[in-house]
């Protein structure tokens, strides 16, 4: 009985040893365990760390650069086609004038700008008086718009063709008007539209023609109309649509020469925005300037 005693107590020693081991090992594996996420975290950060040093030190995307701290310049956008106008009342030949104009092809009257580089006008009228068979009436009005490239705004060809759109769009939503028609232009510059139309008023019947036509930078905007008064034949609209297209095609053909040989006065450029501003609509004028000559 003694015997079997002492075996129990032997083996309940090595149990003992046995369960202490087996705790060693788990110990040992649980420190293990712990330590590998503390290893990645380091890893982790040493690449991260890694990749900030590359991207300040060559490509980087940030504006701020890691050496001075400097801004990146601000995207710059292609300077201006032309940087002059020609001088208005004279972009018409003779031959052009007299045409459209019969008896004033000497009174065109330049309108006030503010600065002859960026915009410009020029207009004629013209009385034909028959008597008692009464009257043929002309008048005819030519400006120039030119815009600067922006960095804020753009291109100035940009913003010349948001300008060339917002004029024909004027001259399709004139007051009144009736029979409105509008063709493209060849041959006239980049882009080039006739919008006409008939006007009734107390004076007679008058019979508008607004030539947009847009060259780089540059808009010319030709605004050309005529009524018979006083019993007179109201005029015919072909025959005047073809006469303000010859017109705007002598306009915008000036612009080129004016920056060519150079011929046009200088003046400093104004802001784009200023000089969109301040231009009145070409339908808008064209009808108050047909009231007050009619």
């Amino acid at each position: 009985m003694q015997r079997v005693a002492v075996q129990s107590d032997d083996q309940r020693a090595r149990n003992d040893r046995n369960v202490q081991r087996r705790a060693g090992r788990l110990r040992r594996v649980l420190v293990c365990a712990a330590a590998v996420p503390a290893v990645a975290l380091f890893a982790t950060a040493c690449s991260s760390g890694s990749d900030g040093a590359a991207q300040g030190t060559g490509g980087s995307s940030d504006p701020v650069t890691a050496a001075g701290g400097s801004v990146a310049p601000s995207p710059t956008v292609q300077a201006a086609k032309y940087q002059k106008l020609p001088e208005p009342c004279a972009v018409l030949s003779t031959k052009t004038l007299t045409a459209l104009v019969p008896k004033g092809a000497k009174s065109g009257k330049e309108g006030t700008s503010d600065d002859v580089a960026t915009r410009g006008s020029c207009s004629w009228s013209s009385l034909d008086n028959n008597g008692v068979k009464g009257s043929q009436f002309r008048w005819l009005n030519i400006s120039f718009l030119r815009f600067d490239s922006d960095s804020s705004r753009g291109s100035g060809e940009k913003q010349a063709e948001a300008y060339y759109a917002s004029q024909v769009q004027g001259a399709q939503s004139v007051s009144g008007a009736k029979n409105t028609k509008t063709v493209p232009v060849a041959g006239t510059g980049d882009q080039a539209t006739v919008v006409r139309y008939d006007l009734k008023k107390k004076e007679g019947a008058f019979r508008q023609q607004t030539v947009v036509a847009r060259v780089a930078n540059v808009v010319v905007t030709v605004d050309y109309n005529g009524a018979g008064l006083a019993g007179e034949k109201t005029p015919d609209a072909d025959s005047l649509t073809k006469a303000a297209e010859k017109a705007a095609k002598e306009a915008v053909a000036s612009v080129t020469t004016a920056n060519v040989s150079g011929t046009a006065p200088s003046s400093p450029a104004a802001t784009p925005s200023k000089s969109a501003s301040g231009s009145p609509s070409a339908s808008a004028s064209a009808s108050k300037s047909s009231s007050k000559k009619s």
